[in-house]
Protein backbone atom coordinates (compact mmCIF):
# COMPACT_ATOMS: atom_id res chain seq x y z
CA UNK A 1 0.00 0.00 0.00
CA UNK A 2 1.11 3.31 -1.01
CA UNK A 3 1.73 5.60 2.22
CA UNK A 4 -0.28 8.56 2.85
CA UNK A 5 1.89 12.11 1.74
CA UNK A 6 3.40 10.06 -1.43
CA UNK A 7 5.18 11.21 -3.34
CA UNK A 8 7.28 13.76 -1.11
CA UNK A 9 10.37 15.77 -0.97
CA UNK A 10 12.94 17.09 0.92
CA UNK A 11 14.53 20.14 0.23
CA UNK A 12 17.88 20.04 2.24
CA UNK A 13 20.16 17.24 2.68
CA UNK A 14 22.44 17.38 5.80
CA UNK A 15 22.59 14.75 8.48
CA UNK A 16 18.66 15.51 9.53
CA UNK A 17 17.62 15.72 6.12
CA UNK A 18 19.27 12.85 4.81
CA UNK A 19 18.24 10.71 7.67
CA UNK A 20 14.46 11.97 7.22
CA UNK A 21 14.65 10.65 3.23
CA UNK A 22 15.59 7.42 4.78
CA UNK A 23 12.56 6.90 7.18
CA UNK A 24 10.49 7.92 4.19
CA UNK A 25 11.94 6.11 1.73
CA UNK A 26 11.88 2.53 3.70
CA UNK A 27 8.15 3.06 4.42
CA UNK A 28 7.33 2.73 0.77
CA UNK A 29 7.04 6.07 0.01
CA UNK A 30 8.14 7.91 -3.13
CA UNK A 31 11.12 10.12 -2.17
CA UNK A 32 12.63 13.73 -4.07
CA UNK A 33 15.76 14.71 -2.71
CA UNK A 34 17.31 18.71 -3.35
CA UNK A 35 19.99 20.28 -1.70
CA UNK A 36 21.85 23.63 -3.56
CA UNK A 37 24.67 21.06 -3.90
CA UNK A 38 23.79 18.38 -5.85
CA UNK A 39 26.78 16.18 -4.55
CA UNK A 40 25.52 16.10 -0.55
CA UNK A 41 22.07 15.37 -2.51
CA UNK A 42 23.50 12.43 -4.21
CA UNK A 43 25.10 11.15 -1.50
CA UNK A 44 22.32 11.17 0.72
CA UNK A 45 20.56 9.28 -1.72
CA UNK A 46 23.55 6.29 -1.22
CA UNK A 47 23.32 6.65 1.86
CA UNK A 48 19.63 5.94 2.27
CA UNK A 49 20.15 2.87 -0.18
CA UNK A 50 23.07 1.34 1.41
CA UNK A 51 21.15 1.74 5.47
CA UNK A 52 17.87 0.59 3.58
CA UNK A 53 19.66 -3.03 2.15
CA UNK A 54 21.04 -3.52 5.32
CA UNK A 55 17.69 -2.95 6.90
CA UNK A 56 16.25 -5.54 4.37
CA UNK A 57 19.46 -8.46 4.73
CA UNK A 58 19.18 -8.30 8.42
CA UNK A 59 15.29 -9.03 8.18
CA UNK A 60 14.14 -6.12 9.38
CA UNK A 61 12.98 -4.62 6.81
CA UNK A 62 10.44 -5.83 3.83
CA UNK A 63 13.00 -7.23 1.09
CA UNK A 64 10.51 -5.36 -1.85
CA UNK A 65 10.43 -2.21 0.02
CA UNK A 66 14.44 -2.27 -0.62
CA UNK A 67 14.41 -3.52 -4.17
CA UNK A 68 12.05 -0.81 -4.65
CA UNK A 69 13.73 1.88 -3.36
CA UNK A 70 16.33 2.64 -6.25
CA UNK A 71 13.45 3.51 -8.32
CA UNK A 72 11.70 5.77 -5.65
CA UNK A 73 14.05 7.83 -4.23
CA UNK A 74 15.14 10.53 -6.81
CA UNK A 75 17.96 13.27 -6.64
CA UNK A 76 16.24 16.56 -8.51
CA UNK A 77 18.92 19.91 -9.32
CA UNK A 78 15.45 22.36 -9.98
CA UNK A 79 12.64 22.99 -7.84
CA UNK A 80 9.75 22.68 -10.29
CA UNK A 81 10.50 19.35 -10.08
CA UNK A 82 8.34 19.56 -6.81
CA UNK A 83 4.94 20.58 -9.13
CA UNK A 84 3.46 16.72 -7.89
CA UNK A 85 4.47 16.49 -4.58
CA UNK A 86 2.03 16.07 -1.48
CA UNK A 87 4.03 17.12 1.11
CA UNK A 88 7.23 18.93 1.12
CA UNK A 89 9.90 18.96 4.26
CA UNK A 90 12.67 21.53 4.34
CA UNK A 91 15.16 21.26 6.29
CA UNK A 92 18.18 24.02 5.57
CA UNK A 93 19.62 26.40 7.76
CA UNK A 94 18.41 27.63 11.06
CA UNK A 95 17.52 30.99 9.60
CA UNK A 96 14.00 32.88 9.23
CA UNK A 97 14.48 34.55 6.44
CA UNK A 98 16.14 31.57 4.28
CA UNK A 99 13.07 29.73 5.24
CA UNK A 100 10.57 32.31 4.46
CA UNK A 101 11.50 32.80 1.18
CA UNK A 102 11.87 28.95 0.42
CA UNK A 103 8.45 29.05 1.28
CA UNK A 104 7.24 31.85 -0.77
CA UNK A 105 8.93 29.94 -3.51
CA UNK A 106 7.58 26.93 -3.09
CA UNK A 107 4.03 28.22 -2.98
CA UNK A 108 4.27 29.62 -6.76
CA UNK A 109 5.48 25.40 -7.55
CA UNK A 110 3.47 23.08 -5.92
CA UNK A 111 -0.39 22.61 -5.71
CA UNK A 112 -2.76 24.50 -3.57
CA UNK A 113 -3.02 21.16 -1.05
CA UNK A 114 0.73 20.54 -0.91
CA UNK A 115 1.43 20.18 2.63
CA UNK A 116 4.85 22.48 3.51
CA UNK A 117 6.72 21.41 6.64
CA UNK A 118 9.45 22.31 8.37
CA UNK A 119 12.36 20.56 10.27
CA UNK A 120 13.22 23.78 12.84
CA UNK A 121 14.35 22.91 15.92
CA UNK A 122 14.00 26.30 17.13
CA UNK A 123 11.90 28.84 15.18
CA UNK A 124 8.48 29.44 15.29
CA UNK A 125 6.43 28.44 12.61
CA UNK A 126 3.86 31.04 12.71
CA UNK A 127 6.72 33.10 11.72
CA UNK A 128 8.04 30.78 9.29
CA UNK A 129 4.40 30.74 8.01
CA UNK A 130 3.51 34.52 7.75
CA UNK A 131 4.77 35.54 4.34
CA UNK A 132 2.90 32.54 2.55
CA UNK A 133 -0.24 32.95 1.44
CA UNK A 134 -1.33 29.93 2.55
CA UNK A 135 -0.14 29.47 6.42
CA UNK A 136 -3.22 27.24 6.69
CA UNK A 137 -0.78 24.38 5.27
CA UNK A 138 2.28 25.23 6.99
CA UNK A 139 3.80 23.17 10.10
CA UNK A 140 6.62 22.00 12.00
CA UNK A 141 7.17 18.87 11.47
CA UNK A 142 10.67 18.08 13.99
CA UNK A 143 12.75 14.85 13.91
CA UNK A 144 15.78 14.17 16.14
CA UNK A 145 19.07 12.65 15.29
CA UNK A 146 19.71 10.04 14.45
CA UNK A 147 16.27 10.09 12.48
CA UNK A 148 16.22 6.30 12.03
CA UNK A 149 16.78 5.57 15.45
CA UNK A 150 15.27 8.31 17.58
CA UNK A 151 11.53 6.95 16.85
CA UNK A 152 9.52 10.15 17.58
CA UNK A 153 8.81 13.53 15.49
CA UNK A 154 6.94 16.48 16.90
CA UNK A 155 3.86 17.74 14.78
CA UNK A 156 3.89 21.63 15.46
CA UNK A 157 0.89 23.80 15.05
CA UNK A 158 1.37 27.66 13.67
CA UNK A 159 -0.82 30.04 14.97
CA UNK A 160 -2.69 29.24 11.47
CA UNK A 161 -2.04 25.33 10.50
CA UNK A 162 -5.19 23.79 9.71
CA UNK A 163 -6.11 20.52 11.43
CA UNK A 164 -6.12 18.72 8.80
CA UNK A 165 -2.92 19.08 7.88
CA UNK A 166 -1.68 17.92 11.48
CA UNK A 167 -4.21 14.93 11.19
CA UNK A 168 -2.12 13.99 8.29
CA UNK A 169 0.96 14.24 9.21
CA UNK A 170 0.32 12.27 12.47
CA UNK A 171 -0.97 9.79 10.01
CA UNK A 172 1.99 9.36 7.93
CA UNK A 173 4.89 9.93 10.47
CA UNK A 174 2.83 6.60 12.31
CA UNK A 175 3.19 4.86 8.40
CA UNK A 176 6.65 5.24 8.47
CA UNK A 177 6.94 4.23 12.15
CA UNK A 178 7.25 7.15 14.12
CA UNK A 179 5.63 8.07 17.58
CA UNK A 180 4.12 11.75 16.26
CA UNK A 181 3.12 14.04 18.99
CA UNK A 182 1.32 17.11 18.77
CA UNK A 183 2.68 20.18 20.35
CA UNK A 184 2.01 23.88 20.41
CA UNK A 185 3.71 26.73 18.62
CA UNK A 186 5.94 27.63 21.92
CA UNK A 187 9.79 28.02 22.37
CA UNK A 188 11.50 24.59 22.40
CA UNK A 189 8.27 23.15 21.05
CA UNK A 190 7.62 19.99 23.46
CA UNK A 191 10.78 17.73 23.88
CA UNK A 192 13.24 20.26 24.26
CA UNK A 193 10.91 22.46 26.63
CA UNK A 194 10.54 19.04 28.54
CA UNK A 195 14.23 18.77 28.99
CA UNK A 196 15.07 21.85 31.22
CA UNK A 197 14.95 19.98 34.03
CA UNK A 198 17.61 17.78 33.76
CA UNK A 199 20.37 19.91 32.62
CA UNK A 200 19.61 23.27 33.94
CA UNK A 201 19.32 21.49 37.74
CA UNK A 202 22.79 19.51 37.09
CA UNK A 203 24.30 22.76 36.32
CA UNK A 204 22.53 24.79 39.09
CA UNK A 205 23.81 21.88 41.10
CA UNK A 206 27.61 22.15 39.69
CA UNK A 207 27.41 25.96 40.64
CA UNK A 208 26.51 25.08 43.74
CA UNK A 209 29.11 22.84 44.89
CA UNK A 210 26.67 20.11 45.51
CA UNK A 211 28.27 17.75 43.91
CA UNK A 212 30.98 17.07 40.50
CA UNK A 213 29.08 16.42 37.31
CA UNK A 214 30.36 13.30 37.04
CA UNK A 215 29.10 12.19 40.55
CA UNK A 216 25.42 13.81 39.27
CA UNK A 217 25.39 11.57 35.90
CA UNK A 218 26.03 8.66 38.08
CA UNK A 219 23.63 8.94 40.69
CA UNK A 220 20.83 10.08 37.70
CA UNK A 221 21.57 6.97 35.69
CA UNK A 222 22.22 4.99 38.67
CA UNK A 223 19.35 5.88 40.69
CA UNK A 224 16.99 7.44 38.87
CA UNK A 225 17.70 5.56 35.85
CA UNK A 226 17.74 8.40 33.47
CA UNK A 227 19.53 7.61 30.22
CA UNK A 228 22.50 9.46 29.95
CA UNK A 229 23.28 11.90 32.78
CA UNK A 230 23.20 15.96 31.90
CA UNK A 231 27.07 16.58 31.54
CA UNK A 232 27.26 13.58 29.39
CA UNK A 233 24.37 14.59 27.38
CA UNK A 234 25.60 18.00 27.58
CA UNK A 235 29.11 17.42 25.89
CA UNK A 236 27.25 14.84 23.49
CA UNK A 237 25.05 17.57 22.02
CA UNK A 238 27.70 20.06 22.46
CA UNK A 239 27.85 23.02 25.01
CA UNK A 240 27.77 26.17 22.39
CA UNK A 241 24.60 24.40 20.67
CA UNK A 242 22.74 23.91 24.27
CA UNK A 243 24.04 26.84 25.16
CA UNK A 244 22.24 28.69 22.67
CA UNK A 245 19.04 26.47 23.12
CA UNK A 246 19.19 27.57 26.49
CA UNK A 247 19.16 31.01 25.66
CA UNK A 248 16.50 30.47 23.19
CA UNK A 249 14.06 28.90 25.71
CA UNK A 250 14.70 31.06 28.52
CA UNK A 251 14.35 33.99 26.53
CA UNK A 252 11.43 32.87 24.61
CA UNK A 253 9.31 32.68 27.68
CA UNK A 254 10.45 35.74 29.29
CA UNK A 255 12.63 34.73 31.74
CA UNK A 256 10.77 31.63 33.18
CA UNK A 257 12.88 30.88 36.43
CA UNK A 258 12.28 27.25 35.82
CA UNK A 259 14.23 27.03 32.97
CA UNK A 260 17.19 29.86 33.82
CA UNK A 261 20.60 28.47 32.69
CA UNK A 262 23.79 29.17 34.61
CA UNK A 263 27.03 31.31 34.09
CA UNK A 264 29.20 28.15 34.57
CA UNK A 265 28.07 27.04 30.68
CA UNK A 266 28.84 29.96 29.34
CA UNK A 267 32.10 30.21 30.72
CA UNK A 268 33.15 27.04 29.50
CA UNK A 269 31.78 27.84 26.20
CA UNK A 270 33.69 30.59 25.93
CA UNK A 271 36.60 28.81 26.66
CA UNK A 272 36.41 27.00 23.64
CA UNK A 273 35.23 23.40 25.65
CA UNK A 274 32.43 22.31 23.85
CA UNK A 275 32.58 18.96 24.45
CA UNK A 276 33.24 15.73 22.51
CA UNK A 277 33.71 17.75 19.09
CA UNK A 278 36.60 19.66 20.89
CA UNK A 279 37.87 17.16 23.01
CA UNK A 280 37.10 18.39 26.35
CA UNK A 281 34.06 20.10 28.17
CA UNK A 282 33.10 18.56 31.29
CA UNK A 283 35.14 15.56 30.73
CA UNK A 284 38.00 15.08 28.87
CA UNK A 285 37.88 12.79 25.80
CA UNK A 286 40.20 10.21 23.71
CA UNK A 287 40.82 10.93 19.95
CA UNK A 288 38.04 8.21 19.76
CA UNK A 289 35.92 10.34 21.12
CA UNK A 290 35.38 8.02 24.32
CA UNK A 291 35.21 9.92 27.78
CA UNK A 292 38.55 9.36 29.90
CA UNK A 293 37.75 7.65 33.30
CA UNK A 294 36.78 10.57 36.62
CA UNK A 295 38.75 9.01 39.36
CA UNK A 296 36.47 8.66 42.66
CA UNK A 297 37.45 9.11 46.33
CA UNK A 298 37.73 6.17 48.31
CA UNK A 299 34.90 5.64 51.10
CA UNK A 300 37.21 5.74 54.06
CA UNK A 301 36.85 3.00 56.51
CA UNK A 302 34.07 3.23 59.30
CA UNK A 303 34.47 2.65 62.83
CA UNK A 304 31.96 0.05 63.26
CA UNK A 305 29.95 1.86 65.91
CA UNK A 306 26.13 2.42 66.23
CA UNK A 307 23.89 4.16 64.12
CA UNK A 308 19.94 5.59 65.12
CA UNK A 309 16.98 6.03 62.77
CA UNK A 310 13.66 6.46 65.37
CA UNK A 311 13.71 9.96 63.34
CA UNK A 312 12.74 8.25 60.21
CA UNK A 313 8.76 8.14 59.60
CA UNK A 314 7.28 5.14 58.06
CA UNK A 315 7.09 3.89 55.03
CA UNK A 316 10.93 4.90 54.71
CA UNK A 317 12.39 3.74 58.45
CA UNK A 318 12.11 0.11 57.57
CA UNK A 319 14.01 0.62 54.13
CA UNK A 320 16.33 2.49 55.60
CA UNK A 321 17.21 -0.12 59.12
CA UNK A 322 17.54 -3.08 56.31
CA UNK A 323 20.71 -1.61 54.55
CA UNK A 324 22.46 -2.14 58.31
CA UNK A 325 23.37 -4.92 60.22
CA UNK A 326 21.59 -5.45 62.75
CA UNK A 327 24.66 -5.26 65.17
CA UNK A 328 24.96 -1.66 63.79
CA UNK A 329 21.34 -0.38 64.63
CA UNK A 330 21.26 1.65 67.97
CA UNK A 331 17.26 0.89 68.85
CA UNK A 332 16.48 3.28 71.66
CA UNK A 333 13.85 5.53 72.05
CA UNK A 334 16.70 8.29 71.50
CA UNK A 335 19.95 8.12 70.15
CA UNK A 336 22.44 7.07 72.54
CA UNK A 337 25.70 9.47 72.91
CA UNK A 338 28.03 7.96 70.40
CA UNK A 339 25.13 7.20 68.02
CA UNK A 340 25.42 8.25 64.05
CA UNK A 341 22.12 9.85 63.56
CA UNK A 342 20.25 8.40 60.29
CA UNK A 343 17.80 11.14 58.61
CA UNK A 344 15.58 10.17 55.12
CA UNK A 345 14.09 13.89 54.20
CA UNK A 346 11.84 14.41 51.65
CA UNK A 347 12.64 17.54 49.83
CA UNK A 348 14.84 19.00 52.93
CA UNK A 349 18.55 19.16 53.29
CA UNK A 350 19.95 17.48 56.18
CA UNK A 351 20.62 21.17 57.69
CA UNK A 352 17.00 21.76 57.68
CA UNK A 353 15.60 18.62 58.97
CA UNK A 354 18.53 17.90 61.40
CA UNK A 355 17.14 21.70 63.04
CA UNK A 356 13.37 20.91 62.73
CA UNK A 357 13.69 17.93 65.01
CA UNK A 358 16.38 19.41 67.44
CA UNK A 359 18.89 16.93 66.87
CA UNK A 360 22.70 16.98 67.06
CA UNK A 361 23.81 18.08 63.54
CA UNK A 362 27.12 17.08 64.49
CA UNK A 363 26.11 13.43 64.29
CA UNK A 364 23.88 13.89 61.42
CA UNK A 365 23.73 11.89 58.33
CA UNK A 366 20.87 11.89 55.58
CA UNK A 367 20.21 8.78 53.17
CA UNK A 368 17.85 9.34 50.29
CA UNK A 369 15.01 7.45 50.88
CA UNK A 370 13.28 7.47 48.01
CA UNK A 371 15.65 6.71 45.12
CA UNK A 372 18.48 4.16 44.46
CA UNK A 373 16.46 1.33 46.75
CA UNK A 374 15.90 -0.96 43.54
CA UNK A 375 17.91 -4.42 42.38
CA UNK A 376 20.90 -2.40 41.69
CA UNK A 377 21.09 -0.34 44.71
CA UNK A 378 23.09 2.98 44.40
CA UNK A 379 22.32 5.51 47.43
CA UNK A 380 23.06 9.42 47.81
CA UNK A 381 24.13 10.03 51.10
CA UNK A 382 24.24 13.82 52.71
CA UNK A 383 25.96 15.41 55.62
CA UNK A 384 25.40 18.45 57.21
CA UNK A 385 27.70 21.40 57.07
CA UNK A 386 28.75 20.45 60.29
CA UNK A 387 28.57 16.80 60.46
CA UNK A 388 31.83 15.21 62.35
CA UNK A 389 34.11 13.05 59.57
CA UNK A 390 34.04 10.19 61.70
CA UNK A 391 30.15 10.49 61.52
CA UNK A 392 30.19 10.72 58.32
CA UNK A 393 32.23 7.78 57.70
CA UNK A 394 31.25 5.26 59.96
CA UNK A 395 27.90 5.71 57.79
CA UNK A 396 29.61 4.78 54.43
CA UNK A 397 31.88 2.57 56.02
CA UNK A 398 28.56 0.33 57.38
CA UNK A 399 26.99 0.96 53.47
CA UNK A 400 30.32 0.77 51.26
CA UNK A 401 30.96 -2.99 51.71
CA UNK A 402 27.21 -3.83 50.32
CA UNK A 403 25.77 -0.52 48.02
CA UNK A 404 26.93 1.38 45.63
CA UNK A 405 26.78 5.09 46.78
CA UNK A 406 27.86 8.80 46.35
CA UNK A 407 28.83 11.36 48.59
CA UNK A 408 27.38 15.18 48.31
CA UNK A 409 27.36 17.76 50.11
CA UNK A 410 24.03 19.41 51.79
CA UNK A 411 21.50 19.93 49.58
CA UNK A 412 17.27 20.49 49.46
CA UNK A 413 16.14 17.36 47.73
CA UNK A 414 19.28 15.67 47.18
CA UNK A 415 20.24 15.34 43.37
CA UNK A 416 17.49 12.73 42.01
CA UNK A 417 14.42 14.04 44.25
CA UNK A 418 15.18 17.87 43.56
CA UNK A 419 15.94 16.82 39.12
CA UNK A 420 13.36 14.54 38.63
CA UNK A 421 10.94 16.82 40.74
CA UNK A 422 11.81 19.06 38.61
CA UNK A 423 10.95 17.35 35.49
CA UNK A 424 7.53 16.24 36.31
CA UNK A 425 6.88 20.26 37.67
CA UNK A 426 8.12 21.28 33.64
CA UNK A 427 5.58 18.65 32.33
CA UNK A 428 2.62 19.21 34.37
CA UNK A 429 3.37 22.82 33.45
CA UNK A 430 2.86 21.90 30.14
CA UNK A 431 -0.11 19.78 30.22
CA UNK A 432 -1.34 23.36 32.56
CA UNK A 433 -0.73 25.34 29.48
CA UNK A 434 -2.14 23.06 26.53
CA UNK A 435 1.08 22.70 24.81
CA UNK A 436 0.53 19.52 24.68
CA UNK A 437 -1.56 16.22 26.09
CA UNK A 438 -0.61 14.24 28.62
CA UNK A 439 -0.34 11.44 26.76
CA UNK A 440 1.74 13.61 23.77
CA UNK A 441 3.96 14.66 26.90
CA UNK A 442 4.57 11.31 28.01
CA UNK A 443 6.21 9.75 25.00
CA UNK A 444 7.62 12.51 23.82
CA UNK A 445 10.08 12.89 26.85
CA UNK A 446 10.41 9.02 27.15
CA UNK A 447 11.21 8.70 23.32
CA UNK A 448 13.05 11.82 22.88
CA UNK A 449 14.88 12.13 26.31
CA UNK A 450 15.61 8.23 27.53
CA UNK A 451 13.90 9.00 30.78
CA UNK A 452 12.66 5.69 32.38
CA UNK A 453 8.93 6.36 31.76
CA UNK A 454 6.92 9.53 30.88
CA UNK A 455 7.53 12.53 33.53
CA UNK A 456 3.96 12.49 34.32
CA UNK A 457 3.47 8.81 35.15
CA UNK A 458 7.07 9.19 36.80
CA UNK A 459 5.77 11.49 39.15
CA UNK A 460 2.27 8.93 39.66
CA UNK A 461 4.88 6.22 40.84
CA UNK A 462 6.40 8.73 43.72
CA UNK A 463 3.40 10.15 44.19
CA UNK A 464 2.00 13.30 43.20
CA UNK A 465 2.02 14.56 47.04
CA UNK A 466 5.33 13.94 47.41
CA UNK A 467 6.64 15.62 44.21
CA UNK A 468 4.56 18.45 45.79
CA UNK A 469 6.04 18.49 49.44
CA UNK A 470 9.90 18.54 47.42
CA UNK A 471 9.10 21.50 45.48
CA UNK A 472 7.01 23.67 48.19
CA UNK A 473 10.10 22.84 50.31
CA UNK A 474 12.97 23.73 48.39
CA UNK A 475 10.59 26.55 47.30
CA UNK A 476 10.60 27.44 50.75
CA UNK A 477 14.75 26.95 51.05
CA UNK A 478 15.76 28.67 48.02
CA UNK A 479 12.78 31.42 47.89
CA UNK A 480 13.47 30.66 44.34
CA UNK A 481 10.22 30.88 42.28
CA UNK A 482 11.84 28.16 39.97
CA UNK A 483 11.00 25.32 42.13
CA UNK A 484 6.90 26.63 42.82
CA UNK A 485 4.30 23.98 42.03
CA UNK A 486 2.46 24.04 38.96
CA UNK A 487 -1.05 24.57 39.33
CA UNK A 488 -1.63 20.81 37.69
CA UNK A 489 0.26 19.47 40.34
CA UNK A 490 -1.16 21.23 42.88
CA UNK A 491 -4.40 20.40 42.23
CA UNK A 492 -4.12 16.99 41.49
CA UNK A 493 -2.23 15.81 44.77
CA UNK A 494 -4.34 17.81 46.47
CA UNK A 495 -7.54 15.41 45.37
CA UNK A 496 -5.11 12.65 45.28
CA UNK A 497 -5.54 12.61 41.57
CA UNK A 498 -2.95 11.17 39.00
CA UNK A 499 -1.17 13.75 36.80
CA UNK A 500 -2.73 12.29 33.98
CA UNK A 501 -6.16 12.76 35.02
CA UNK A 502 -7.24 15.19 32.53
CA UNK A 503 -10.09 17.34 33.66
CA UNK A 504 -13.80 16.52 33.59
CA UNK A 505 -15.10 19.21 32.18
CA UNK A 506 -12.81 22.02 30.27
CA UNK A 507 -14.83 25.19 30.00
CA UNK A 508 -12.20 26.38 27.41
CA UNK A 509 -13.25 23.81 24.80
CA UNK A 510 -16.97 24.82 24.80
CA UNK A 511 -14.89 28.47 23.63
CA UNK A 512 -15.42 28.74 19.96
CA UNK A 513 -13.05 31.71 20.69
CA UNK A 514 -10.15 30.52 22.87
CA UNK A 515 -6.87 30.75 22.82
CA UNK A 516 -4.68 28.72 19.87
CA UNK A 517 -3.04 25.44 21.09
CA UNK A 518 -1.47 22.08 20.62
CA UNK A 519 -3.80 20.86 17.35
CA UNK A 520 -5.90 24.47 17.68
CA UNK A 521 -8.04 24.71 14.57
Amino acid sequence: MTPPLSPAAIIGTGIMGRGILQVLAQSGADVLAYDTNPTVAQAARDHALDMIAKLAAKGRLDPAIARSAPDRIRVIHDLRDLCGCTLVIEAVAEELAVKQALLAELEQIVAPECILASNTSSLMISAIAARCAHPGRVAGFHFFNPVPLMQVVEVIAGERTSEAVLKSLSEFAEAFGHTAVRTADTPGFLVNHAGRGLTTEGLRMVQERIATPSQIDHILTKAAGVRMGPFSLLDLTGLDVSSRVFDLIYDGFYHEPRFRPQPILHRRVAAGLYGRKSGEGFYTYTAQGQAQPVAEAAVPPGDGGAVWLGAIEAPWRDRLISLFPPQAIDGGAAPGAQSVIILAPIGHDTTTEASARNLDAARCVSIDPLFGHGPDPFLTVMPTVATDAAALFRVTGWLADTHALAVIADSPGFVCQRTVALIVNIACDLAQQGIASVHDIDAAVRLGLGYPTGPLTWGDSIGPSHILLILERMHQFYGDPRYRPSPWLKRRAMLGLSLRAEPSFDPLAQNPGRASGAGAK
